[in-house]
């Protein structure tokens, strides 16, 4: 427990199951046509990109985690302007056992201000073409999350 009454969950931790999902949110941020990426710096999917985003916290709105999630890890602020889809990441162990599980809320942002930096959770960012993340080592699904955000912000598929 934290010192105002908050659970901290630190995860995954090894050697023991979590005993449940961690609800997480995440944002793709578009600026001129581009997407927002960064690097995640702990596990379990260090040093992949992904979109920003992290865990929702006891009283909080998903739409704020992600907007809050966006300021602390990389600087930037933006605007939701719907949701995308969620996402699942959980992984096994070599008996089975699972070592951890987030349900991660999805949503499509647009950029407000403040220029992406590299913090504690995010060890490198960039603009990227989100037609062209083929090249890059990135959580699972990112590739089609970016796509159909991208197709959101168009105006080309419900948000």
């Amino acid at each position: 427990m934290s010192g105002d009454g908050a659970q901290v969950i630190r995860f995954p931790v090894p050697g023991k199951a979590p005993a449940r999902p961690v609800l997480a949110a995440s944002v793709a941020v578009f600026k001129d046509g581009k997407v927002l990426l960064a690097t995640r710096t702990k596990p379990p999917a260090d040093r992949l990109w992904s979109l920003p985003g992290g865990k929702v916290e006891a009283g909080e709105t998903l739409e704020a985690a992600a907007l809050r999630e966006l300021e602390e890890e990389v600087g930037v602020s933006a605007r939701i302007l719907g949701f995308n889809r969620h996402v699942e990441i959980f992984g096994r162990d070599e008996s089975g056992a699972v070592t951890h599980h987030f349900v991660v809320a999805s949503f499509v942002g647009e950029w407000l201000s403040g220029e992406p930096s590299p913090g504690p959770e995010a060890g490198a960012v960039m603009w990227a073409d989100p037609l062209r993340l083929g090249g890059l080592a990135t959580t699972r699904e990112l590739a089609d999350v970016v796509r159909r955000a991208q197709r959101i912000l168009l105006g080309d598929a419900p948000a």
